[in-house]
């Protein structure tokens, strides 16, 4: 794949930027919303939604991931954008919880949402267009895949939020498949796209997965923020943090170290393509593993004095978020040559089963076994010889 000289990169630095760290607080806020919105519908259909949302803020942060990497996001017009871009994602951020049920007054949820994703993504795709200089072939690419992906669905977005009840669902679930499926075939293996620093792409989703890890921890405090603090809460405190510790382990033992390698070893469309697959499409059922535990956590928190069994709705986030979770971190793993074990993917299966276990017991059992069954994984991980990469390609 050329690389033209001509158009304007990262030369002055690898690092991620202050201003994308900025940037992304918006992006805290709009997890927070998520989860907001999975746990006050308090069903499948309504956890399929939120997911649904959640994988339009995953394509709206990635798209700008890719922009960043292009060029410096403090200066220019890439910093132009990111600023028009926090200020309607905020927008949209605040319209989560009304995105399938509008509120009586006031615009239209659904459809302010629609319309602030496309601002957002329309912003995004003039901008890179711009920096793309005299590569015409990342012009192309950019026009191509906005063309294929992003008009059809965005187009979708805001008939769907018109249309309104049960078929907005069905209709934005096709919209976000369709955006989704035609970005990945418009640049198959690796398209036009450009990678200028390996530092920066890989330190750029380490990061946006400690902000999803952070929804964990706030999901502690949320669900017992109005109760006087006890020994119960302490107990319960204690264990669900260790979760998250235990989260935090899972990726960040070894997955960016292992991207970072495996990108190294290749070269031009190969990388792209390898980090198209690892982190813009593999990452997004980690995210949202993270999500559905800190809901699991939240709900057990919320009745952590009870004696009862926490149910299935909070056994079903907590230990399916868990599960997803750590089966993303094998896909990632295998991916960027990680060398993950076939113990981490029964562990996978363990905490899959555990699930009607955790429904029948009281919320304090629940964290307990959650934050075992990962402890159980992590030794399992820790005591296997570790496996030599790959060659070079």
């Amino acid at each position: 794949m050329r690389q033209d000289a001509s158009h304007p990169t990262r030369a002055t630095s690898t690092r991620v930027t202050t201003f994308e760290l900025f940037f992304d607080l918006v992006f805290v806020f709009a997890f927070t919303q998520v989860s907001r919105l999975m746990a006050e519908t308090h069903s499948a259909l309504g956890i399929l939604q939120a997911l649904i949302v959640l994988a339009l803020l995953w394509w709206t942060w990635c798209a700008y991931a890719w922009l960043g990497n292009q060029a410096a996001a403090d200066r220019g017009p890439v910093q132009v954008a990111l600023s028009l871009a926090m200020v309607t994602m905020f927008i949209a951020a605040l319209a989560i919880p009304e995105a399938y049920h509008d509120l009586p007054g006031g615009f239209s949820g659904p459809l302010v949402l629609a319309l602030a994703y496309t601002v957002v993504r329309l912003i995004h795709a003039t901008v890179y267009v711009v920096i793309a200089g005299d590569d015409r072939e990342l012009r192309l690419q950019v026009l191509r895949t906005q063309a294929v992906g992003l008009v059809p669905a965005c187009t979708a977005l805001i008939v769907g939020a018109l249309v309104g009840g049960e078929a907005q669902t069905w209709i934005w679930l096709v919209a976000v498949v369709w955006d989704s499926t035609a970005t990945w075939l418009s640049s198959r293996g690796g398209g036009a796209w450009r990678i200028h620093s390996l530092e920066h792409w890989v330190e750029r989703h380490s990061l946006v997965v400690i902000l999803a890890l952070g929804e964990s921890i706030v999901a502690v405090g949320v669900g017992v923020a109005q109760e006087p603090i006890d020994a119960a809460i302490t107990a319960g405190t204690v264990l669900a943090v260790g979760i998250s510790i235990m989260l935090w382990w899972s990726y960040f033992a070894r997955i960016p170290a292992a991207a970072e390698a495996a990108l190294e070893r290749r070269a031009d469309a190969a990388r792209v393509d390898l980090a198209m697959r690892g982190h813009t499409y593999a990452h997004l059922p980690l995210i949202a593993g993270v999500i559905l535990a800190a809901l699991g956590v939240e709900d057990a928190m919320a009745h952590i004095h009870e004696t009862e069994a926490l149910g299935w709705f909070g056994a079903s986030a907590l230990g399916g978020g868990l599960a997803l979770y750590i089966g993303s971190t094998v896909l990632i793993g295998r991916l960027f040559e990680a060398g993950t074990s076939g113990r981490r993917i029964a562990g996978i299966v363990v905490i899959a089963a555990s699930i009607p276990l955790i429904a029948i017991v009281p919320p304090m059992a629940a964290l307990a076994i959650g934050l075992s069954l990962l402890g159980l994984v992590a030794i399992g991980e820790a005591v296997r010889p570790r496996r030599a990469p790959s060659p070079a390609r």
